[in-house]
């Protein structure tokens, strides 16, 4: 039911936010949001879902509501999971009013897939270059010369997301670009994904944080689950690898390494629901779940 008292200029769009992995979407989503919805870690193609996080406020004395999509890095799919991670951005794109086109002060002139997903959008991109903070300002120069001779944005705007500078800039150019449009979601909703979710989410960027190689990439963390009581709130998660080694590892000698996970992925959910957490951590071997379609569609993967 849509509130009565919404104006009749109100704005209202889906901003997606797409790039290759690792050139700082997660950050400048967690910025733009003002709450942490999603991973932020050095290693890339962390992000696997499209994660939404909504902001209402008022521009100029036009009521706004701005749906942000945090998506995965653009790749090539090896596994089917790859190929649901790039089914989330195919879906951000269609529904998208403003696309934010990420690349980052480092990219080697390689976005050629993210660019033939793009050049065919009839809809307003804001090309962003972010990390600024760690080029010179004739690199920065360069960096927007090449941008304006290959490709066709509506503005080239650089940033360090990381430092907050240029980003503040952001908001205004995003509103003006959105139709009149009532609200999507109700005013007082911060994301479209459940608790459960970001309980999930948090365990995972623990295990990428706390593990290398392979091994985080090979994890899903599935919240069996997810019990509010008036003093705490009761998390049961099963986290799956696909092979025994793995297994081995992630537990570590006595258990040791994932009851460090346990540990930092309690202390996170208690900041981000404020409520304090008993947290049950199981692991299981399911063997190349990241290519059987059933045990994706099983984890969320649709």
């Amino acid at each position: 039911m849509m509130e009565d008292n919404i104006s009749p200029d109100h704005k209202a769009g889906f901003i997606s936010i797409v790039g290759k992995p690792n050139v700082g979407k997660s950050t400048l989503m967690n910025i733009l949001v003002g709450e942490r919805l999603s991973i932020i870690t050095s290693k890339a193609q962390t992000t696997r879902h499209r994660i939404m996080g909504i902001v209402n406020g008022v521009q100029n004395g036009t009521d706004f509501q701005l749906v942000y999509s945090d998506t995965p890095g653009i790749i090539k799919p090896v596994y089917e999971l790859h190929k649901s991670m790039m089914h989330f951005v195919h879906g951000s794109l269609e529904d998208a009013d403003v696309i934010l086109f990420v690349t980052d002060i480092f990219e080697k002139h390689d976005e050629d897939d993210v660019i033939e997903k793009l050049q065919h959008a009839n809809i307003p991109i804001l090309l962003i270059i972010n990390k600024i903070d760690l080029a010179t300002p004739e690199q920065i120069e360069e960096k927007i010369n090449y941008w304006k001779e290959n490709f066709k944005a509506l503005e080239i705007i650089p940033i360090s997301a990381l430092q907050q500078q240029n980003v503040e800039g952001l908001l205004p150019k995003i509103v003006d670009l959105l139709p009149v449009h009532y609200p999507y979601f109700p005013k007082d909703e911060l994301t479209d994904k459940p608790e459960r979710f970001f309980a999930a989410e948090i365990i995972r960027e623990k295990i990428f944080t706390n593990y290398t190689k392979e091994v985080p990439y090979s994890c899903e963390v599935v919240i069996s689950s997810f019990k509010e009581k008036e003093d705490m709130i009761v998390v049961s998660s099963e986290i799956y690898v696909e092979r025994t080694t793995q297994r081995a590892i992630l537990l570590g000698h006595k258990g040791e390494r994932i009851k460090k996970v346990g540990i930092e992925a309690r202390q996170e959910m208690e900041k981000f629901f404020g409520k304090k957490i008993f947290l049950e951590q199981y692991i299981k071997v399911e063997p190349d779940w990241r290519n059987k379609r059933q045990k994706l569609e099983r984890f969320g993967y649709e």
